[in-house]
């Protein structure tokens, strides 16, 4: 009789099969509407090390506020030359970078505004499902009454949600996959 078969984690292989030949992480044209950010940060496990082979991909509205999707009928202009989607894997020492806009606040739910922000999946070796989070803006007036924010009622972890802004209009927002700055998770 043969014996178990050992068990075996998911990837690592982000790299090689999807962000080579498909890394979209400068999300802007010369053309598109709206103030220029960068929204960099670091890939880290539950123990503070860096997580160098996952994958990021962002998707967000436009400065107006508006989705690039057949479903967002918003009466607001759309940017035709911004289509909200990035794609790219962190380095050896867990850093990804996007360079985009800042989006508008969109539609929520019941007629209220979210505030702005940036939807985020994250894709990493030893998970078999996508993590799923959001990145909101620090000072931005709209957090007190996002309906999304305010569904995590403890400030230490709603912290976690929030980019840090710098003063070369970078945004800084490191992605915490357990521990005690672990970063807050929707389910999908």
């Amino acid at each position: 009789m043969a014996g178990l078969t050992p068990s075996q984690t998911v990837g690592p292989f982000f790299h090689y099969a999807l962000t080579d030949d498909h890394t979209v992480s400068e999300l802007a044209s010369p053309q598109t509407r709206g103030q220029r950010i960068t929204l960099r940060g670091r890939v880290l496990d539950g123990e503070g090390r860096a997580v160098p082979d996952a994958m990021i991909e962002i998707w967000q509205a436009d400065a107006e506020g508006r989705y690039d999707h057949p479903d967002d009928h918003q009466d607001r202009p759309r940017d035709p030359t911004f289509h909200g989607f990035g794609r790219c894997a962190s380095d050896e020492r867990g850093c990804y970078t996007f360079r985009t806009i800042k989006p508008g606040p969109v539609a929520g739910p019941g007629n209220t505004l979210q505030a702005p922000h940036i939807l985020v999946n994250l894709f990493a070796r030893g998970l078999l499902k996508q993590l799923v989070t959001r990145v909101y803006f620090a000072h931005e007036p709209l957090n007190d009454s996002d309906p999304v924010l305010g569904l995590v009622e403890d400030d230490g972890r709603r912290a976690t949600l929030i980019a840090n802004a710098e003063g070369d209009g970078s945004y800084v927002f490191d992605i915490h996959l357990g521990g005690a700055s672990e970063t807050v998770f929707f389910e999908t």
